[in-house]
């Protein structure tokens, strides 16, 4: 008796392991503080929550279209256009159970067996093992804290065979926070244009958590719409992530195929988020910028703190709610009782020593970094860098 190959297959997922571990830390009556999670610590706005209100009082409690109502496929439609200058009909619009079933959903309807797939490294946990499930194969393709953690071109073209199906892009990033600009993403689109079979896979879900001004959208790029799978929802910028509400944007025929996809996997998204992230696109939107900017002020808190620490290497990320710090000069040191020889020995380090839950930069395969969510308060900003520098400095 066991499990099917297809399962053997995917690795469980570090950043849920790690909260895990935090919490059980947690119930035994340790101080931890939790930083291995990417989870806004916002309440959901009111107008979003008095709409979920209305809806059950107005009894939509049946079954949901698969691919999700008509007048929230309508808001995204309009908020495409408006916010990204891109026009989409209903018919191209998705919506799932959050960013990450239509994430996966893409995935599984487009890739065969054997079929390549680049995804830039770092890169969020899931999107290799989402690979491995659909049989494909992940192809890494590696960007450093030189470069902010973002591909080039020439690294692109290199990574191509003719066994390239798709290219998986985050922007603003997971782990990362890094955003690409239009023109980086023009470089990378021109690069792409010599390859019609390839499809991108944009993955847009932290848009609206973005320091740089502006965010660039892959699809709006002259030429790739067409060959564009964008990939958003209401989780990071609403600060809905348990309401589990998603949406893909993209060709007919793709968003056809996940709709069938969908039918025999989980059918509708729930009827309730659903009419709680209509008010979440069509309301107002002041609590959303008022997040953007708690969190532009986090961010700017953590890495002025995280550069007073010896030992690590830290970058500046232009969006989401990740620092991703380099801490290989650590490898090799001890603490008289801890050897830290990789990422991994040190996130745990930092969690037994420091009472400080992180995520090894092994599980978003670059294993010379950790991750941090700064989607805390200041204060637990504050105390866990004092923490953490507290642990490094042990370190000999």
């Amino acid at each position: 008796m066991q499990l099917s190959d297809r399962l053997n297959r995917l690795a469980p997922s570090a950043t849920l392991a790690m909260s895990q571990k935090s919490a059980e830390m947690k119930a035994q009556g340790i101080d931890v503080i939790n930083m291995s999670v990417g989870e806004p610590d916002f309440n959901t706005p009111d107008n979003v929550k008095e709409a979920a209100k209305k809806a059950i009082d107005n009894n939509f409690s049946k079954y949901s279209p698969v691919p999700g109502y008509l007048d929230l496929r309508q808001a995204i439609c309009d908020k495409l256009k408006k916010e990204n200058g891109l026009d989409y009909t209903v018919k191209e619009i998705l919506v799932g159970n959050g960013a990450k079933q239509c994430v996966c959903s893409a995935v599984l309807a487009l890739v065969n067996p054997g079929d390549e797939v680049i995804i830039p490294a770092p890169y969020w946990v899931s999107y290799p093992q989402m690979v491995k499930l659909a049989g494909g194969t992940p192809v890494f393709v590696e960007a450093g804290i030189e470069n902010n953690f973002k591909i080039t071109p020439a690294q692109l073209e290199a990574a191509i065979t003719p066994k390239t199906k798709m290219l998986i892009v985050c922007s603003p990033s997971n782990p990362t926070g890094s955003v690409y600009s239009e023109q980086e993403l023009k470089a990378l689109a021109e690069v792409l244009k010599k390859h019609e079979e390839i499809i991108v896979l944009a993955d847009e879900i932290y848009e609206h958590i973005n320091y740089t001004g502006s965010h660039a959208s892959f699809a709006h790029i002259e030429g790739m719409k067409e060959r564009t799978i964008v990939i958003n929802g209401v989780s990071k910028a609403y600060a809905m992530t348990g309401w589990r509400i998603g949406y893909m944007a993209a060709p007919e025929w793709i968003v056809k195929g996940c709709n069938k996809l969908q039918g025999q996997f989980t059918s509708g998204a729930c009827s309730i988020s659903q009419k709680a992230a209509v008010e979440a696109y069509t309301g107002q939107q002041d609590d959303r910028e008022k997040m953007r900017q708690a969190f532009q002020r986090r961010r700017d808190l953590i890495v002025s703190l995280a550069k007073e620490i010896p030992g690590l290497e830290v970058n500046v990320p232009d969006g989401a709610f990740y620092l991703f710090p380099k801490c290989s000069s650590l490898f090799g040191k001890s603490d008289g009782e801890t050897m830290i020889n990789n990422s991994d020995d040190f996130a745990v380090y930092l969690l037994e020593k420091a009472h400080v839950a992180t995520v090894a930069g092994s599980a978003f395969g670059s294993p010379d970094c950790f991750r941090m969510s700064y989607a805390t308060s200041d204060d637990n900003i504050r105390e866990a860098m004092k923490r953490i520098k507290e642990a490094v400095q042990k370190l000999k």
